[in-house]
């Protein structure tokens, strides 16, 4: 991608749920809209997730979308034609002894281990883990670290009990201070390498691309959104978000399910 005029915005970056999907998981007629109007502009549109390759597939297949995807908020880059292109993790040794801690403190969640598109749980029939399958429409694989094939983990997920979330994560950042522990929802908690988060990977691809930050915006509603909307040229918070992060986001759009993405976009004038 070649550069161009510094007042233009060039690559808009969306979050997935509670973002892109509405409340039923689904992308609005409006909003499937808006990204279509991007495309004849050639204006780039990217998936920015904490989810797995193959739970932002589904939905780039069910919608006819094309489109380059950040996974697990920062740790998997792929392209438009699904070419990897950034890939960070935890190395296996070290996400053992996460595992191990979180094993041993007898909490109240469920953990899932990510690397590349291996998705492995412990136990397989835990209703969290149905429900998280559900959702993503993906299927998970019953085994322990041993079962991951790559030398890396990118993201350890644990599902909790949302009353024990943060204290949960309080302790999880005291134990492991030098990796990137991060609440994207309620119940969820979100550990990563040191450094990876989705504004770093929103700068990796500007950097890959030419493109100056300044000429991004973003679109999130959750605690591991406010990085990037902050580094965006313009972030955008969804009305759905935590009355927390509007104190922190200035820009705020439609909730969800009222067309949040393509009330943005129409409000700065970009379709």
């Amino acid at each position: 991608m070649t550069k161009k005029s510094v007042n233009r915005y060039e690559i808009v970056f969306s979050d997935v749920d509670g973002t892109l999907l509405n409340s039923g998981h689904k992308i609005t007629p409006l909003t499937l809209e808006a990204i279509k109007s991007l495309e004849n502009k050639n204006i780039s549109f990217v998936i920015v997730s904490a989810r797995s390759p193959s739970g932002i597939y589904p939905i780039l297949d069910e919608y006819k979308i094309t489109c380059p995807i950040i996974c697990y908020s920062g740790a998997l880059i792929l392209d438009k034609n699904r070419r990897m292109l950034f890939h960070r993790g935890i190395e296996k040794q070290n996400a053992k002894h996460i595992v191990e801690y979180v094993e041993n403190s007898f909490f109240d969640l469920t953990y899932c281990l990510y690397s590349l598109d291996q998705w492995i749980v412990k136990d397989k029939v835990d209703p969290r883990i149905r429900n998280e399958e559900y959702i993503v429409k993906a299927q998970a694989e019953q085994g322990d670290i041993d079962s991951v094939k790559d030398t890396q983990i990118n993201k350890i997920l644990c599902i909790c009990n949302p009353v024990e979330t943060l204290l949960i994560e309080k302790k999880l950042k005291k134990e492991f201070p030098d990796y990137s522990i991060v609440k994207s929802s309620e119940m969820l908690l979100e550990i990563m390498e040191k450094g990876i988060n989705k504004a770093a990977a929103m700068k990796t691809v500007c950097g890959l691309w030419d493109v100056d930050i300044k000429n991004t915006l973003a679109f999130g509603d959750n605690y591991n959104d406010v990085e990037m909307l902050l580094a965006a040229g313009k972030g955008y918070l969804m009305a759905n978000a935590p009355e927390q992060l509007k104190k922190q986001i200035n820009n705020i759009t439609a909730d969800n399910d009222h067309d949040g993405i393509y009330e943005g976009l129409v409000q700065l004038h970009v379709i």
